[in-house]
């Protein structure tokens, strides 16, 4: 069908879904927040396949803490086949799990995501990336349970269709489509009401404004500056807990009242996502909330935020565009049109379950509704603890854990432990160790049964487990004895030697040794009797 048959309303519509034709005078032009989107989205890619090369093997790996290899195995058993494994949660480990197979993406996805951060990338390149983390994500465990993780497949989804196809350029000859351009702002809507609403629904405090007195004591990974706005005056906590409730309850509406309102809704969304960097260590999660955020601005706003180079890169990228699309076959723009409008029309249906679930009173946060983790719902700190409590481990090499042993402390890399060290500065890293922890102190070992794992690998001086702690105490030998100790931690006071004060609650993990019987049993139940691992003492 020729084009000229066509009404002036398809043609517009055909228009909006493709970019493909002259957009209309005034219409914004989105070439910036896209070059801005891909090379943040290609930081945090980068980020979270660092943090795979760093530390896969010791949690994931063959000898790790929770290898890829017996989850599968459990979850393929308890399925009834690798296949039905492989559609419940599609990862590449299902066919090899072996650790140089758990490497190869990481560093592949490492490789690809640093180009997509200098410029070079295209719809291919994105998929390939979503790809390979899904693969992880879905085979991770305790240690990609996070909400971070689920939005990073759903924004890389997206991503894969701002792109073109067949040209890797910073500024690709055609046009963002309008189209991916609402998707990305629905996504951010989606990031700040979710986040709101499990606030206003999960605790008194984000109600009568007073979570931020304990926030920023006991969120997992405080910074430096998290202290010092600890001991801010109230009526500080009590303007930060107003100014997260704008933004996450009022600005997202703004996105359906023209321009000048969503780049109103974007300048607070960035701002707000740039304080929690700087009072906290959230992983990548407030570098990727800002992605979906750029979508809100258009080329005339961030033309003067901008250096002149990238606004006059841009202005040539229009008119390539323009050009282009005046010599592109109509069948082209028509199979665009259509691709995007299935797009479309897909994550509209599976947004159906996530607005539901917004409007439920028993809403969920981090949740995927699908297998693919194309639309899912979001949330944070719906409850936020009123006392910080760590587990310490300890070792000992004398013979008995009795009152006269002495006992060395394993430091984790960021988790508070030793008092006198202040805390650490990571984003948009993630130490997934330390957070696992910080989530084991609010139960027992019987809900974190890896943590005796951990105390297994102490006990044999595990070189892999060891290079996920800040240091070894024990570097001649392993210990004879490790014993996990739960503390309550405080800031301590502004002028003090110290960064925290603590106070013994008691013994978490009682001391064990490798050859005890409690820990050979625990370990056999789950499976984790490795070699050199537990066995009993027949003394």
């Amino acid at each position: 069908m020729d084009d000229s048959a066509t009404t002036p309303w398809t043609r517009r519509l055909r228009c909006w879904l493709a970019g493909g034709d002259e957009p209309a005078p005034g219409a914004a032009r989105y070439h910036l927040a896209r070059f801005l989107i891909l090379r943040l989205l290609g930081l945090v890619y980068l980020s979270g396949f660092a943090i795979l090369i760093n530390q896969g093997l010791p949690l994931l790996g063959s000898h790790g803490l929770l290898p890829i290899g017996e989850f599968t195995s459990r979850v393929a058993e308890r399925l009834g086949s690798t296949s039905a494994g492989f559609q419940r949660l599609p990862s590449l480990f299902w066919f090899a799990h072996s650790d140089g197979m758990l490497l190869a993406p990481a560093w592949c996805g490492a490789v690809l995501a640093f180009l997509v951060l200098l410029g070079l990338t295209n719809a291919a390149v994105m998929a390939t990336l979503g790809a390979l983390y899904m693969s992880f994500v879905h085979a991770g465990q305790d240690w990609y349970g996070y909400g971070w993780e689920i939005q990073l497949l759903e924004t890389g989804f997206l991503a894969i269709f701002l792109c073109p196809l067949g040209s890797i350029r910073p500024f690709p000859r055609r046009r963002p489509a309008p189209p991916v351009i609402v998707l990305h702002r629905w996504l951010i809507f989606r990031v700040m009401i979710g986040a709101g609403l499990i606030k206003i629904r999960g605790d008194s405090c984000w109600r009568d404004l007073t979570c931020l007195q304990f926030h920023y004591e006991t969120q997992p990974n405080p910074n430096p500056f998290s202290r010092f706005l600890h001991f801010a005056p109230h009526a500080v906590a009590t303007a930060g807990v107003l100014l997260n409730h704008i933004t996450e309850l009022i600005m997202p509406w703004l996105l359906l009242l023209g321009r000048n309102a969503t780049r109103v809704a974007g300048v607070f969304f960035v701002g707000f996502q740039l304080t929690l960097i700087a009072s906290g260590n959230l992983s990548f999660l407030n570098w990727l909330t800002i992605v979906p955020a750029l979508a809100c601005f258009d080329d005339a706003f961030l033309a003067r935020l901008m250096p002149r180079a990238l606004a006059h890169w841009a202005d040539s990228a229009e008119a390539e565009a323009a050009r282009c699309c005046a010599t592109e076959p109509p069948r082209g723009r028509r199979v665009r049109a259509f691709t995007l409008a299935l797009l479309f029309a897909l994550l509209a249906w599976l947004s159906v379950p996530v607005v539901l679930n917004l409007l439920s009173g028993h809403q969920v946060m981090n949740t995927s509704f699908g297998t693919l983790d194309l639309v899912n719902t979001y949330g944070a700190f719906g409850t936020v603890g009123r006392e910080r409590r760590e587990i310490v481990f300890e070792g000992t090499a004398d013979a008995a854990p009795d009152a006269r042993a002495v006992w060395r402390e394993y430091q984790f890399k960021c988790a508070p432990c030793d008092p006198a060290r202040p805390p650490c500065v990571i984003t948009p890293c993630h130490d997934r160790l330390d957070w696992q922890i910080w989530f084991a102190a609010m139960s027992s070992p019987n809900d974190y049964p890896w943590t005796l794992r951990f105390v297994s690998k102490l006990l044999q001086g595990d070189e892999g487990t060891l290079s996920l702690l800040a240091g070894n105490p024990f570097p001649d030998s392993p210990p004879r004895y490790v014993r996990a100790r739960l503390y309550v931690y405080r800031f301590a006071p502004p002028g003090s030697s110290r960064y925290w004060d603590r106070q013994l609650m008691g013994d978490w993990i009682p001391p064990l040794s490798l050859h005890d019987a409690r820990l050979h049993d625990f370990l056999k139940a789950y499976g984790w009797l490795d070699n050199g691992a537990a066995g009993k003492d027949d003394s």
